[in-house]
């Protein structure tokens, strides 16, 4: 087989990853012509077919596929190296991008990122983002470390997650202060009305899990997967929420909300995601341990 031209096969990853050929063309600066001569240029090199058109559609064969998750082995490690270059030029003080969910507590983000704030050989950027963008900015190396409340699982053999579980906060009844009732869930609480987290989310199947076992069924009002909109409602709407203390902990110091009691085996988990790197960030590894000791401190 003749010597493999990786100018050849860096266009067959682009188009590969682009939503079509026009823009994959765009993105490369070259005519749609010459970008498929490339790549027919390519699969007569390695005598495999790459792609089958459906319609105005190209779609990765199976061998097109397994090719791909080479290639992106390769570019992604090159992508890396000059991200890696760039960022230790001329300069003591590493800069690290952090992705966050966009529904985190901003008071646990802030915990979290407290180390840095406190580095003085640290700058960091923190983009906000929906969990679909994470993961691409991992995968393109736009971030360095994503922060979720959720692990992500691998689901093909293109990318390895690797989920560090960093902290797990209590969930708890939260209410407005000096108004918790004088007895235990769940007579206490049958004219109450809540505001709670969207469904399919951890906190609200506990939720829902405790009330099934106490045989209550709640009123709500409002559901909300904003975790800093579930702040201000719980604070400003005089109704019951679920959700970690550490979210409305402020609130709580200001005597204008106040715990009522814990949901028994009821957790938010925080995960640190992140992809397999050869040079990978040390402020990154340092941030991560730190998070996970103090975590294990927590616990023990």
């Amino acid at each position: 087989m003749a010597r493999l031209n990786y100018h050849h096969l860096y266009y067959f990853w682009q188009v590969a990853r682009s939503p079509s050929l026009t823009e994959a063309a765009d993105i490369l600066h070259i005519s749609q012509s010459a970008l498929s001569a490339q790549i027919k240029q390519l699969e007569h090199s390695l005598n495999v077919t790459l792609f089958v058109r459906q319609g105005r559609k190209l779609i990765l064969t199976d061998v097109g596929r397994r090719v791909l998750a080479y290639a992106q082995d390769i570019f992604n490690t090159g992508e890396e190296l000059e991200n890696f270059l760039q960022k230790g030029r001329a300069t003591q003080v590493q800069h690290i991008t952090l992705g966050i969910q966009s529904n985190l507590s901003r008071n646990f983000i802030e915990s979290f990122i407290e180390p840095l704030l406190e580095s003085e050989h640290v700058s960091f950027s923190l983009s906000s983002r929906g969990m679909t963008d994470l993961l691409n900015g991992l995968v393109n190396h736009e971030l360095d470390l994503a922060l979720t409340n959720r692990a992500i699982l691998s689901e093909s053999q293109e990318t390895t997650w690797q989920n560090q579980l960093v902290a797990r906060q209590a969930v708890a009844i939260i209410g407005p202060y000096g108004d918790k009732p004088n007895t235990a869930f769940p007579e206490g609480y049958r004219d109450k009305k809540w505001v709670v987290p969207g469904k399919n989310t951890d906190i609200r199947s506990s939720f829902e899990s405790f009330c099934a076992a106490h045989q209550y069924q709640p009123e709500i009002k409002a559901e909300v997967d904003d975790m800093a909109m579930l702040r201000l409602l719980a604070r400003d709407s005089g109704y019951l929420s679920v959700l970690p203390p550490v979210v409305v902990k402020d609130e709580i110091q200001a005597k204008l909300l106040q715990d009522y009691e814990s949901i028994p085996q009821a957790f938010e988990n925080f995960y640190a995601i992140t992809v397999p790197r050869k040079f990978a960030a040390q402020s990154v590894i340092d941030l991560i341990q730190t998070a996970i000791n103090q975590y294990a401190n927590e616990e023990s």
